[in-house]
C-alpha cells in the first residue's frame, strides 16, 4: 500500500506503508521514473479524503530515459552481491535477495525502457520477451525469490546453505545474460 502525505504523518505505520509525499511523487513523474510508470499503468486507488485521485491527475510521467544506467546499475548490484555471497555465507539470504532485487528491477527497467511491454512483477526476469528472459533453473529463481521474501517480510522457508550453493552455478548464466540485455539496451540508444 502506498500512502500520500503532506510532510509527516502518523497515521501510517512505514512498516505496513510506503509513504511518500506528494511533492516526491510529482518528481518521479518528471524525472519519467520506473516506479512512477509502475503506478500510472498498476496502481489504483483505495481512499483519497478529499475525493481527488492524486496520481490519475499526474496523467502520464515523463518518457523514460534512464534504461542503460539503471541496467548498468542493478548490474553493478549484482556484482556486489555474488562477490558477498562467494566470500562469506553468513549473509547469504541477504545476498541471494539482492541478487533477486537486481535481476527483477534489471529486467523491469528493460522491459519498460526496450521490450514495449513493462513488467513490473516479480517474474519480470522470467517473463521477458523475444528471447530475452533470464535462463535459469526454476528452482534457483524459486530460491532467490524467496530469499526476497524472507528479507522484506521476514516470512517463509529458510535459506539454507545447500540452497545457496545451488545457486552458484546459476551465477554466471544471470552475469551473462545481464550483460546482455545492458548491451541489447545500449543499440537501442536509451541511455
Amino acid at each position: 500500500m502506498l500512502a500520500l502525505v503532506d510532510g509527516k504523518d502518523t497515521r501510517f505505520d512505514p512498516n505496513l506503508f510506503s509513504i511518500y509525499s506528494y511533492k516526491r511523487l510529482s518528481e518521479l513523474w518528471a524525472l519519467g521514473n520506473p516506479f512512477a510508470w509502475h503506478l500510472s499503468l498498476e496502481s489504483r486507488l483505495v481512499f483519497a479524503s478529499d475525493d481527488v485521485d492524486f496520481i490519475n491527475r499526474l496523467g502520464m510521467p515523463s518518457p523514460y530515459r534512464n534504461c542503460v544506467n539503471d541496467c548498468a546499475k542493478f548490474y553493478s548490484l549484482f556484482l556486489e552481491a555474488r562477490e558477498s555471497l562467494m566470500r562469506d555465507k553468513r549473509s547469504m539470504v541477504f545476498d541471494l535477495s539482492t541478487i533477486f532485487l537486481s535481476i527483477r528491477n534489471l529486467a523491469t527497467c528493460y522491459s519498460l525502457g526496450i521490450s514495449g511491454r513493462p513488467d513490473f512483477s516479480r517474474h519480470s526476469a522470467i517473463r521477458l520477451p523475444n528471447g530475452a528472459a533470464v535462463q535459469i533453473s526454476p528452482d534457483a529463481y524459486a530460491t532467490i525469490e524467496r530469499a526476497r521474501i524472507l528479507t522484506i517480510r521476514g516470512c517463509g522457508d529458510p535459506i539454507q546453505e545447500t540452497d545457496a550453493d545451488r545457486i552458484v552455478p546459476e551465477l554466471k548464466i544471470i552475469e551473462r545474460w545481464m550483460i546482455d540485455l545492458v548491451e541489447r539496451a545500449k543499440l537501442h540508444g536509451h541511455t
